[in-house]
């Protein structure tokens, strides 16, 4: 048990490291600017349709359970309400954070474990390149950019299959479900999803970096070191919820 807590205390300090040592290597602009764009593609642009068919469920099912609790309760354009406010601020950025820890935790572990124990990271050191800027902070950034657009488009797709389902399978009418909707919206709730999802989204890079730098030689361990990867991005991403809801609600 102690060595356990032991472990656990090493590898936060290695992330508090490594957190230090990648914002210190956002100062080497022209190591990582270059790289900006094309990580922003592939972290980004490529993983907008896992997001989109998540948000179109994501809206189906809450229209479809809302309609379950409020029948005989509350006013039934309520329906509106609760997805909307469902969506923009818990469902719509965890369940699209959750996913791109997937997608996006592993990929950056994979390629940074592969590129750790075919020594290109050395290479990079021996070119006299920062592996950090060079590796690392293109890929944080990119994520931290780029996992709001995204929940900004899960949430827009989420709340219109709600719609689209409560007005063609719960016989609300389109001016009933926006009047649930404008009912208890506060602009507060698009910001405090996108601000949480900007922190998933640089939790998620950083971990696949960690991992992916950590990398043992060989295929297993590059795989281990993916699957850790996935893990932590998705405890960091509940971890940072609770601190958001703690913090700004």
């Amino acid at each position: 048990m102690a060595s356990r807590v032991h472990a656990r205390d090493g590898f936060v300090a290695h992330v508090g490291r490594t957190t230090l040592e990648t914002a210190r290597a956002l100062a080497d602009v022209r190591t990582w600017s270059p790289l900006l764009v094309a990580q922003m593609r592939r972290l980004g642009v490529d993983s907008v349709p896992i997001a989109l068919f998540i948000a179109v469920f994501t809206g189906i099912v809450l229209s479809l359970l809302s309609s379950y609790i409020f029948t005989g309760a509350v006013p039934f354009y309520f329906v509106g309400a609760l997805v909307g406010k469902t969506v923009m601020m818990e469902l719509g950025p965890v369940l699209t954070g959750m996913a791109l820890a997937g997608r996006v935790g592993a990929s950056i572990a994979a390629e940074l474990g592969t590129m750790k124990v075919t020594e290109q990271v050395d290479a990079l050191e021996t070119l006299a390149y920062n592996p950090r800027a060079y590796l690392v902070v293109p890929r944080v950034l990119a994520a931290t950019l780029m996992f709001p657009v995204i929940t900004a488009f899960a949430m827009a797709v989420g709340v219109t299959s709600g719609w689209i389902t409560s007005v063609n399978l719960l016989d609300l009418s389109t001016p009933e479900f926006f009047k649930g909707l404008r009912l208890f919206y506060r602009f507060k709730d698009i910001w405090f999803g996108l601000v949480k999802s900007a922190s998933f989204g640089a939790a998620v890079a950083l971990m696949g970096c960690v991992r992916g730098l950590d990398a043992k030689s060989g295929a297993e361990g590059v795989g281990q070191s993916t699957t850790r990867a996935v893990v932590l991005g998705c405890e960091a991403i509940l971890v940072l919820d609770a601190f958001w809801a703690l913090v700004l609600l």
